[in-house]
């Protein structure tokens, strides 16, 4: 009897070791102590334990390697992400700075000072009196107006004079003065209040 226990006790003992060494190993080892007597079974929940410790040791190198591909994968993953934005806000932020929103004032001139806007009334009433008609404050706002389509539109006359046209009326012009006297307000807006052409 105590032959048969000491037997099973070296037979779990190697199937111990060999789980250590291999996990193909311990499949055998256990094989082989069940096959024994009921005390070698009995002797195998003993030796089981240690061979589940040990089991999981021979499988750790092995899956060290995904753990760390994994690992290592995230790692990847953050870098290119965090290497895709930098070249994206880089990207954004120069062409901000190249296309710069004209002032929606640009080419208003400011409001002009009592002699200026005398000077601009007089050159108007030399035109037409009815231009200005007494209403000089009005007259200086189209003006401001009228120079502002001449730096929008420097180059493009005929608009300019329909401009005037739509701009500069009165009760007994409604629908303007004509495209010659417009194209003589012109004239005088840029001989007075409006900035030089470009």
């Amino acid at each position: 009897m105590r032959t048969r226990l000491l037997a099973a006790t070296l037979t779990a003992l190697a199937a111990v070791s060999l789980a250590a060494c291999s996990g193909s190993g311990s499949g055998s080892g256990r094989a082989t102590a069940a096959a024994g007597s009921p005390t070698a079974s009995a002797t195998t929940p003993a030796a089981s334990p240690t061979g589940a410790a040990t089991t999981p040791e021979a499988p750790a190198p092995g899956s060290a390697a995904p753990t760390t591909d994994s690992t290592a994968a995230p790692t990847a993953t953050a870098d290119s992400t965090a290497g895709a934005p930098a070249p994206d806000a880089g990207a954004s932020g120069a062409p901000a700075p190249a296309k710069p929103a004209p002032p929606a004032d640009a080419g208003l001139p400011a409001k002009p000072g009592t002699d200026l806007t005398a000077k601009l009334v007089s050159a108007l009433d030399a035109i037409d009196p009815a231009i200005v008609g007494g209403k000089p404050e009005q007259a200086v706002d189209r003006a401001r107006n009228q120079c502002q389509s001449m730096y929008q539109f420097p180059k493009d006359k005929q608009k300019l004079v329909e401009l005037a046209g739509q701009r500069f009326t009165s009760a007994d012009h409604p629908q303007g003065f004509g495209p010659d006297i417009a194209a003589k307000i012109n004239d005088a807006l840029l001989a007075t209040l409006c900035p030089p052409a470009r």
